[in-house]
C-alpha cells in the first residue's frame, strides 16, 4: 500500500496514479486530426533523453503513480524504446507499463515489448480501407498495421485494445466494421471524438464533429449494448455486446468530459508536466533534470508544488481559433 505522504492529490482532491510519458514528438504517419502534413520537429537536444525519461518515470512511481503509458508522436520510432520499457517495468511499485503506437512497427517489435514487461498496448486504426486510411494518415500503410495487429495478438498482451478517432463524413460508416474486426480479434475497441489541439486546414472539425451519442445510435441499429462496469485506469466508459467477445469504450472529451475524476498527468516529449491536456498550464521539469542531475528531492517537490495549481479542468470548443495550439503529437493523448 503507499502511504497518503506518497501520493499525489490536487488541489479538488482528485488522486493522480496515471501517466502518459511523450518518448518522441516524430511520427511516420500525418494524421489529420493530430498533426500538419508538413511538420517541423525538435531538435533532438530539446528531447528527453532515455535516462531522463527513466528518471522522471521513477520519480513519478516514487510520488504514487502507479500506471505509466508511453506515447509519441509515435513511440516506436524512439530507438531503443524496448530498454526503457525494460527500466519503467522492473521500477518497484510500478502496476504496469503500456503504450500508444499506430501499429506500424509492431511488426519488428511485438515480441521483444512483450518480453520487456509490456503488458497492455493501444492501437490506433481509424478505417480498415486502404484509400481512406491513406487519406487520413497521409500515409499507405494500412496492410502494415493489420500485419502490425496481428502479430501484437499471436505474442499474447494481457489485453489489446483499438483506438478509432470517428468523424463525420470520414470514417463513420465504418463504426461497425471495426467493431466486426476487434470481435473477429478478441479486442478491445474504443471510439473518440476528436479533440481541437493545434490549427489543422484538412478538415472543418465542427462538421467533422461526431459525438459518442451519435455513435452508441449507429451500433444500437444493430446491436444492444450493455454498460460494463469495467475499467482500465483510463477515460473510456465501457460497454459490452450481449454475447459478442470484447468491450466496446467511448471517450467524449467534448460531450462528456471526465475532469471530476481525471487521475492523470501528460509529460510532452520537451519535458513539461501538462497538468490538464485541454489547458496550457505546464512546468518545463527537462529544465530541473538538467540543471540539477541527480537532485531527486528538488524534482519531487516540483512536481508536488505543480500538482496544487492543476486546474478543475478543460472546456473544448470549436471556435476558429483552437484553445491550445500544440499538436496532440507533442502531448500524447
Amino acid at each position: 500500500m503507499t502511504d497518503a505522504a506518497d501520493q499525489l492529490i490536487d488541489g479538488y482532491g482528485r488522486k493522480l496514479d496515471y501517466i502518459r510519458l511523450s518518448v518522441t514528438d516524430r511520427c511516420d504517419f500525418r494524421c489529420v486530426y493530430c498533426m500538419a502534413e508538413e511538420m517541423t520537429f525538435l531538435p533532438r537536444a530539446r528531447v528527453l533523453s532515455l535516462e531522463e525519461l527513466a528518471t522522471l518515470g521513477e520519480t513519478f512511481v516514487n510520488l504514487g503513480i502507479r500506471r505509466i503509458r508511453l506515447t509519441g508522436g509515435e513511440p516506436l520510432v524512439r530507438r531503443d524504446i524496448v530498454s526503457l520499457i525494460s527500466k519503467l517495468a522492473a521500477l518497484p511499485g510500478l502496476d504496469e507499463v503500456t503504450l500508444t503506437t499506430n501499429g506500424s512497427q509492431l511488426g519488428r517489435y511485438a515480441q521483444a515489448l512483450k518480453k520487456a514487461g509490456l503488458k497492455r498496448i493501444n492501437v490506433s486504426l481509424d478505417s480498415l480501407r486502404a484509400d481512406r486510411f491513406a487519406q487520413m494518415t497521409r500515409r499507405d500503410m494500412l496492410d502494415q498495421v493489420l500485419l502490425g495487429i496481428d502479430k501484437a495478438v499471436e505474442v499474447g498482451f494481457e489485453r489489446i485494445k483499438l483506438n478509432a478517432v470517428v468523424m463525420r463524413g470520414h470514417n463513420d460508416d465504418e463504426v461497425l466494421d471495426l467493431i466486426h474486426y476487434a470481435q473477429q480479434r478478441n479486442i478491445d475497441i474504443s471510439f473518440i471524438e476528436e479533440m481541437p489541439l493545434g490549427q489543422i486546414s484538412s478538415h472543418n472539425r465542427q462538421q467533422a464533429y461526431c459525438s459518442s451519442e451519435d455513435l452508441r445510435q449507429i451500433i444500437e441499429n444493430k446491436y444492444p449494448l450493455i454498460s460494463s462496469t469495467d475499467t482500465t485506469g483510463g477515460p473510456s466508459r465501457y460497454y459490452r455486446i450481449p454475447g459478442k467477445p470484447g468491450r466496446i469504450g467511448f471517450i467524449s472529451p467534448h460531450s462528456h468530459n471526465f475532469c471530476a475524476s481525471c487521475n492523470r498527468l501528460r509529460v510532452t516529449a520537451e519535458g513539461r508536466l501538462l497538468l490538464c491536456l485541454g489547458q496550457e498550464n505546464s512546468i518545463d521539469l527537462r529544465a530541473i533534470l538538467r540543471r540539477y542531475p541527480g537532485e531527486s528531492d528538488r524534482l519531487e517537490s516540483s512536481i508536488r508544488e505543480a500538482i496544487k495549481h492543476r486546474p478543475e479542468g478543460h472546456q473544448f470548443s470549436f471556435d476558429d481559433q483552437p484553445q491550445v495550439l500544440r499538436f496532440m503529437n507533442m502531448t500524447g493523448g
